[in-house]
């Protein structure tokens, strides 16, 4: 895995969030812990993006308030600088789900700096994905295209909010199956994808969709060296570029170009024309909920149905 740019943490706010706790000369009344529900109020929840604050919601429903500090289409998660406003939530929150592994390393710093020790999910070490990667390859932490985490981590949310707000366990419990219920469609729509298409070979921008790309049984056939130069905002090798657009040259091309439209650069829009200009479909894919989209389900089902209409269309 390749480091990220580290942001320094925001321990200066959090230090003077405790002092004014501190400073008022008499004993100031008691309150609730932060975050926790108070006379029936809902469970302060933070998420690193949107799409975990989707499934957090899916799961909580009315009972929980979330904080989604990148919610935004056109952010990259890799590059975030947090705020004093994502300080404070952070220190608000009772739970706190991001993604680890590097991905927004700026969760780990607010967790860090916070003086309430909220419950944390680390969507990656859950997942369990890193120990199964083989010994020199590189870790593709986006692991929200892993259906099967994902399931995990709904079961996960409802058990730390059930603790959080016992009385309403049961619905936490009922909101989570109903999710993964979901979430077990979505893997038969690739499980369909591989009984019509298994083996086929796709080209890939950026490393994001290759969970579903693999559960799919389809081939990434794009350069390593190219996905991983593109998510990292450097020049892929001259080489590796013209690989990578010789994947849509001659008799058999690749079925689908699946692009992901929130990290362009020169040979990301190069490989798109190269596409176009060869006949191949493109699936569009993003980091975070498209604009338009408020849930997980919806969106991924979007995105899993255009890749099913494009290889269908180029069968």
């Amino acid at each position: 895995m390749t480091a990220r740019r580290v942001i320094p943490p925001l321990v200066a706010l959090a230090t003077a969030l405790a002092l004014t706790a501190c400073g008022s000369g008499s004993p100031a009344p008691a309150e609730p812990a932060p975050g926790a529900p108070a006379d029936g109020g809902p469970i302060a929840v933070v998420a690193s993006t949107n799409v975990y604050g989707s499934i957090v919601e899916a799961v909580g429903g009315d009972a929980v308030a979330v904080t989604s500090i990148i919610d935004n289409p056109d952010a990259d998660p890799h590059e975030y600088e947090s705020t004093p406003a994502d300080a404070v939530a952070v220190n608000e929150a009772q739970l706190v789900v991001y993604n680890g592994a590097d991905y927004d390393p700026f969760a780990d710093q607010l967790i860090e700096a916070a003086g309430t020790n909220p419950t944390a999910i680390n969507v990656a070490e859950l997942s369990g994905l890193e120990a199964q990667v083989p010994a020199g390859e590189e870790f593709n932490e986006h692991v929200w295209y892993s259906l099967p985490t994902v399931k995990m981590l709904a079961d996960t949310i409802a058990a730390d909010l059930g603790t959080a707000d016992p009385a309403q366990a049961s619905t936490f419990t009922t909101n989570a199956t109903d999710f993964t219920t979901a979430i077990d469609e979505l893997l038969a729509k690739l499980d369909a994808i591989k009984l019509a298409h298994e083996g086929e070979r796709v080209a890939i921008t950026e490393p994001i969709p290759v969970y579903i790309i693999e559960a799919a049984g389809l081939v990434n056939a794009t350069p390593e060296e190219f996905a991983e130069a593109v998510e990292e905002g450097q020049d892929a090798p001259a080489l590796v570029v013209a690989e990578t657009l010789a994947l849509f040259e001659g008799p058999d091309p690749v079925k689908a170009l699946v692009a992901n439209t929130q990290v362009e650069d020169a040979a990301t829009l190069q490989v798109a024309d190269a596409a176009t200009a060869s006949g191949v479909p493109i699936v569009q894919v993003t980091e975070t909920l498209a604009e338009g989209t408020d849930d997980y389900v919806t969106w991924m089902t979007q995105q899993i149905d255009a890749l099913t209409a494009a290889l269908d269309g180029a069968a």
